[in-house]
């Protein structure tokens, strides 16, 4: 499969930066704790698309990542949540519990979508990242439909910045 993106080698600072942004972020996010209801109390990151502004919660624990938007009735359309995993790896989503459509888009270190892919709620279907990512931003579907926003279109906010 091939990409819209172009893939970028991070230098040492820039995997450094990274590396400490995610444990930054782990230290900050609550401890791991059975739930069963949504998770609606995590750190939060604003990111931008061009002239759009989101408000994205962050799962950087396995546990957090794990639930995910799981149980969550709605979401308001300028928020959603941002997945961080310590290294790039092909990232696989599925919906299991989850009640709400939803978009994934699958981004590379520098910000830049590599694909997106529509989720149907509450399905096992497994959606993947079609190279390598730390990061993945859940949005209600439709939301980057709407914005125009696809694959090569990057993204601005802390978590991409190059230092």
């Amino acid at each position: 499969m091939t990409s819209l993106a172009t893939p970028l080698l991070p230098t040492r600072r820039h995997a450094l930066a990274a590396t400490l942004l995610a444990t930054a972020l782990a230290a900050l996010a609550p401890a791991s704790r059975a739930q069963e209801g949504p998770q609606l109390n995590l750190q939060r990151v604003e990111l931008s698309a061009g002239m759009h502004r989101i408000d994205a919660q962050v799962a950087v624990a396995p546990l957090e990542r794990q639930i995910g938007l799981m149980n969550r009735p709605e979401m308001p359309q300028h928020e959603g949540m941002l997945f961080v995993f310590e290294q790039p790896s092909q990232q696989c989503f599925w919906m299991k519990n989850t009640l709400l459509p939803l978009t994934a888009a699958f981004v590379a270190d520098d910000g830049t979508i590599v694909n997106l892919e529509d989720m149907k709620p509450q399905t096992l279907d497994s959606h993947c990242s079609k190279k390598p990512v730390r990061f993945v931003l859940e949005m209600n579907q439709g939301w980057f439909a709407k914005k125009g926003i696809k694959a090569g279109f990057k993204l601005g906010g802390v978590p991409f910045s190059r230092k």
